[in-house]
């Protein structure tokens, strides 16, 4: 019988691997592992950092987010423009889904197989914006992106409470806000495709933010930290952006997100 895979050594392996299909790939097969039962959480184990963190393709050229590119929603150029940036994020998502399951030992198997799942989900979305990008004419690289998601995991890479603060359920959670308003404008420039979509990554994306809620809120009560005001005292350390309306508030209550913290958004 072949040995377990071990599910943060794995992970690491695809957060190293630059090609996009073969991450995703990768992702999928570690996912389809562990549905199988064919895992082990080598939760204890000793990982070093290697070089190359994250591997990915030399394109997109990675640009201040000031100068990457808009175009008007009307053309198919600028629809493509904007599959494009969705899809780098999404790429980015997998990175940081990866990074959090490899790099934080010692918590819960369910912190970890919460991970897989988001990396998964994350995949999928790449890969469907990845496909769509291609009926329009055009394919992963093609237009430049930018790389705040991931300066943001590496900033908090030796914080677990910071990274589960500020970056599913302060820079993800954006993605709350800004889907409504995006899907719109695809489905009124007639890309049905690309609005049923976005669809999809708003109903998963109030899953990934609940993960992240649902850890800080957890290690904040074992740590004994008020999750309020420690995330306060968090988003200034690490400069986080300070989240712009409209909001989403029905999206954020249902990705777990307390009344307290729900009445600095009304």
């Amino acid at each position: 019988m072949a040995q377990p895979l071990e599910l943060r050594a794995c992970a690491l392996q695809s957060l190293l691997e630059p090609d996009p299909a073969a991450k995703t790939a990768g992702v999928a097969a570690l996912a389809a592992a562990h549905a199988a039962g064919h895992w082990t959480v080598d939760s204890e184990a000793d990982l070093a950092a290697p070089a190359g963190i994250p591997g990915r393709p030399a394109r997109p050229e990675l640009v201040p987010p000031r100068m990457v590119g808009r175009r008007s929603m009307a053309t198919v150029e600028g629809r493509a423009m904007l599959v494009h940036a969705l899809a780098h994020i999404e790429f980015n998502a997998v990175n940081l889904a990866l990074d959090a399951l490899w790099r934080f030992p010692g918590m819960p198997p369910d912190y970890y197989t919460d991970w897989l799942r988001v990396a998964s989900e994350e995949a999928l979305h790449f890969n469907m914006l990845r496909a769509h990008l291609a009926t329009l004419g055009c394919q992963y690289g093609d237009f430049t992106a930018h790389d705040s998601l991931w300066e943001m995991v590496e900033k908090t890479s030796g914080d677990l409470v910071a990274r589960m603060a500020l970056v599913p359920r302060t820079l993800e959670a954006r993605g709350l806000d800004a889907i409504p308003p995006l899907r719109a404008k695809l489905a009124q420039a007639g890309d049905l495709e690309a609005a049923a979509i976005l669809d999809v990554l708003l109903r998963d994306e109030v899953g990934h933010v609940e993960i992240g809620n649902r850890w800080y809120l957890g290690l904040c009560a074992q740590q004994g930290l008020e999750p309020v005001s420690t995330y306060a005292e968090l988003a200034l350390r690490y400069r986080a952006p300070v989240p712009k309306g409209p909001f989403n508030i029905a999206a954020r209550r249902q990705a777990g997100f307390t009344e307290a913290e729900l009445a600095r958004f009304t």
